[in-house]
């Protein structure tokens, strides 16, 4: 090592020094001493390997310390953390699909801290079937037969796979075979359970003569397929339910759907039509045998799959060795069976899902000028000279592969300023807050969806406001 690369070396400060900073101990409680010593070492590390890379790189102690602070600010936060949604769109996957009502909230917390019946009959004092919380509720919401819940639909698609169709033929139409987000692919998951998918149609197009002329004494399903966000518009067409269910029937075939979103009422009222998203119950009465569906996504509730249907067919589904590595914990059970009763007893409005679904443009609007009242009030305070805030219509969204063609006429304040750079820089700033807030935007603005709003972020926007102002106060552009 030369003596240029030694003086330099020698600037850089050493464990002891940064231990006795006195940031450090607040780090050392919530991380423990040794994590904070192995995070120093490793910064250090990179900080001398950049400089033999690059002698000449430009080097400044108190950056180190300045940086290893970040480090250990970033590595003490949570990484699921909670953000204000303000895109618009009510099941948005990335930021945790549907929220929990407050029932179901209560019954986690009261599950998760005491013992349970998760598998215990309290009336014959011995061992009972977890499945038994969901079923009742289940049947009786979509009348099905039976029912069964996993993990979430995807096993629930393999679940039913397996039992009913491994080694055998599942006939599948081409227009049907979608991959949906996380690369979750139609033909890889029918390969994964054992079924011979059978293709039939062409992609925008599929008969029920093509499903006729692909049956065989190997077949034993015909499969529909939600397309999630995927659609084919203007030369379409596919085979209405019912006359797949009398084919199939006819046939001593069973007919399968993966509905996807698993909604449980009419969402005619809010505008949107049941055509290619219908209800459970729906697919139920017009001749499907198996349907499996999501609860985390129209349902409202938590990550769970759902297989209602024939009794036989279900009985085949519990028998399966697969079900083990696929059951659902005790948190998804409670968090179900809340949200199901919610449905039960008429007040499935207090499910957050439905009732941003159904929030009016009345009230959308109203929420806007709100928003837009306590912003305006804020952004006097400061010292901007220049900046934009109106409230605009807006487009929202159901999300999760739900209803992908349907668009929700909604409300936003709509915030531009100009000192702080594009809508896409302040929006960046914002997802950086204490408490990120996620917006939409349009014509270099921000916009503040009000749909996906809940009770309190309209003060949460607000601070998180007030913190990128001084952010931009200290940093300018």
């Amino acid at each position: 090592m030369d003596a240029k690369l030694q003086q330099i070396m020698r600037q850089i400060p050493s464990m002891d020094r940064l231990l006795a900073l006195p940031w450090v101990a607040e780090y050392e409680k919530k991380l423990g001493r040794e994590t904070v010593k192995s995070l120093l070492s490793e910064l250090l590390s990179r900080q001398r390997a950049e400089i033999v890379k690059n002698s000449d790189t430009a080097f400044d102690a108190g950056t180190i310390a300045e940086d290893a602070r970040k480090l250990m600010k970033k590595k003490a936060t949570p990484s699921l953390r909670p953000v204000v949604n303000a895109t618009g769109v009510v099941i948005h996957t990335n930021l945790g699909r549907s929220l929990l009502a407050k029932e179901a909230i209560d019954e986690v917390v009261s599950v998760a801290g005491s013992y349970s019946t998760l598998e215990y009959s309290l009336e014959e004092g011995a061992r009972g079937h977890r499945n038994d919380h969901a079923e009742w509720l289940l049947k009786r919401l979509t009348g099905a037969e039976a029912a069964i819940v996993v993990n979430n639909n995807a096993a629930a698609v393999i679940l039913a796979l397996t039992a009913l169709a491994k080694d055998k033929e599942s006939i599948v139409s081409r227009g049907e075979l979608v991959e949906i987000g996380g690369s979750f692919r139609i033909p890889e998951i029918m390969a994964l359970s054992g079924t011979k998918m059978v293709e039939v149609g062409t992609t925008n197009r599929t008969h029920l003569s093509d499903y006729e002329d692909a049956i065989t004494d190997e077949s034993a399903m015909l499969l529909k397929v939600h397309p999630s966000n995927y659609r084919v518009a203007g030369f379409h067409s596919s085979v209405p339910r019912e006359e797949l269910a009398s084919l199939a029937h006819s046939r001593g075939l069973i007919l399968m759907e993966d509905l996807g979103s698993g909604m449980l009422i009419d969402a005619s009222a809010a505008g949107l039509s049941s055509e290619n998203d219908p209800t459970v119950a729906q697919s139920l009465k017009a001749g499907c045998d198996v349907v499996t569906f999501s609860g985390d996504k129209l349902l409202g509730g938590p990550q769970i799959g759902a297989i209602v249907g024939k009794r036989e067919l279900i009985e085949k589904l519990k028998g399966q060795q697969l079900l083990r590595a696929l059951r659902v914990d005790k948190i998804t059970l409670a968090a179900f069976e809340a949200t199901l009763r919610l449905y039960l007893r008429g007040d499935e409005r207090s499910v957050p899902t439905v009732e941003m679904i159904f929030r009016t443009e009345e009230e959308l609007r109203a929420g806007a000028r709100k928003l837009a009242r306590r912003l305006r009030a804020l952004l006097k305070t400061t010292r901007l000279l220049r900046y934009s805030l109106e409230v605009v219509p807006a487009k929202d969204a159901v999300g999760g592969g739900s209803f992908p063609q349907a668009e929700l006429a909604g409300y936003a304040a709509a915030l531009g300023i100009p000192e702080m750079g594009s809508a896409g820089k302040l929006a960046e700033r914002l997802r950086l807050c204490s408490v990120p807030v996620v917006a939409g935007a349009a014509d270099d603005k921000v916009l503040f969806h009000i749909r996906t709003l809940r009770e309190g972020d309209d003060e949460r926007i607000a601070a998180a406001l007030s913190e990128v102002l001084e952010i931009g106060k200290e940093g300018g552009n």
